[in-house]
């Protein structure tokens, strides 16, 4: 399977910049998936990639073969780039049955009859609709039509696949079902999928690498579980989670590793795991809501403001003298508002710096008092 490369890739749309100087490496045999909010560039990458956006500037490769450069002219064709695409809209021929969906594409390349039912077939089988094949799409449900779309784009056997909000028309317990899906998908196909979405939950459960953009600018492109603990800044911290990162703003006075930080109306020590790169004492103190635990007399007294219990946890909302934390407590517990409780830190804090646009300059153990 190919590996895609984009070197110093731009798209203007007149004055407005819709990518803005990208690079990225997109490993054989990856799931990486664009995130990032509506506007960031992120479907316009996939599109340049696919072939339907040319880039203003720059140049992509897809297993070696450079597919766009925009200095030398070069421009192949989405057919000319062995690439399939899923996109929102299933777009299934209303008056075609499942098998006939399908087998469609594959007629139109003019495979043999034989090796399209094989292949149908196969699909089939693959995504466990085989008990629909003679169904239209009237006849499916949003889930069953999804898969349908899925094994019309697999028939070809494109290298790459591209999806484009694929889940965004189905309900909440359908789309966690397709996710585990997708994600198995991926691994009995050995194809490199590239995923646009908006949902950071998406991106942390099914992305070998997350590429999450603001305003056309690659802000972080890591694997997910090494972005959600270590974000490069504050952007890429506050999108990815839910609930969202603590920030609450201070100062801080650093010594080497260590930093004497109040923020709001709390105090502590941050013992970092490496030296401390703040410019002056303006910083943010983010810290995830796992990580603040209610506890029976231990640490500071705070108010309860509110609670959402879910069954499996409750985020518990807390005021500390006008700064806000929230708390995740797992199990089915529940707090009355405005009662009094106490909390402490427990796992990885970071601090970042208001200085460098929200960068990340440490992470570490934050000890308050």
């Amino acid at each position: 399977m190919p590996e895609i490369k984009l070197t110093n890739v731009a798209k203007r749309f007149g004055k407005f910049v819709a990518v803005d100087n990208l690079n990225l490496d997109i490993e054989s045999n990856a799931f990486i998936t664009l995130l990032g909010p509506s506007g960031c560039g992120k479907t316009t990458t996939l599109r340049m990639i696919a072939g339907l956006e040319t880039p203003t500037e720059g140049s992509i490769s897809i297993d070696g073969v450079t597919v766009v450069d925009a200095d030398k002219g070069i421009n192949l064709p989405p057919n000319k780039r062995d690439v399939g695409f899923l996109f929102q809209n299933y777009a299934l021929w209303p008056h075609m049955t499942v098998y006939q969906n399908i087998a469609f594409g594959l007629e139109n390349l003019k495979w043999d009859k034989k090796k399209i039912r094989d292949r149908v077939q196969e699909l089939l089988k693959m995504l466990r609709i085989e008990q629909f094949e003679t169904r239209y799409p009237s006849e499916l449900s949003g889930g069953q039509q999804q898969r349908v779309a899925i094994a019309r784009t697999l028939a070809p056997g494109p290298k790459v696949l591209f999806m484009d909000e694929p889940l965004s028309n189905l309900d909440a317990k359908l789309r966690m079902e397709m996710r585990a899906e997708l994600k198995r998908l991926h691994k009995d196909t050995d194809s490199t999928f590239v995923y646009v979405t908006h949902d950071q939950l998406e991106a942390m459960t099914l992305s070998t690498r997350v590429c999450i953009m603001e305003n056309g600018i690659l802000q972080q492109y890591a694997p997910p579980l090494e972005m959600y603990n270590s974000p490069a800044n504050l952007f890429v911290a506050d999108f990815m989670g839910n609930p969202a990162m603590n920030f609450v703003d201070g100062k801080a006075s650093v010594t080497g590793q260590t930093a004497e930080v109040t923020f709001g109306s709390l105090h502590g020590t941050f013992h970092a795991d490496y030296p401390i790169d703040l410019k002056g004492q303006e910083c943010v103190v983010g810290i995830r809501p796992e990580f603040v635990h209610i506890t029976d007399g231990e640490g500071p007294e705070a108010t309860v403001y509110s609670t959402l219990p879910s069954g499996m946890e409750t985020t518990v909302r807390l005021d500390k003298g006008g700064t806000g934390i929230t708390a995740v407590v797992f199990g089915g517990v529940d707090y009355p508002a405005d009662s009094k409780v106490h909390f402490t830190f427990s796992g990885r804090a970071i601090l970042f710096d208001r200085a460098q646009n929200g960068k990340n300059v440490a992470e570490g153990r934050l000890e308050l008092k």
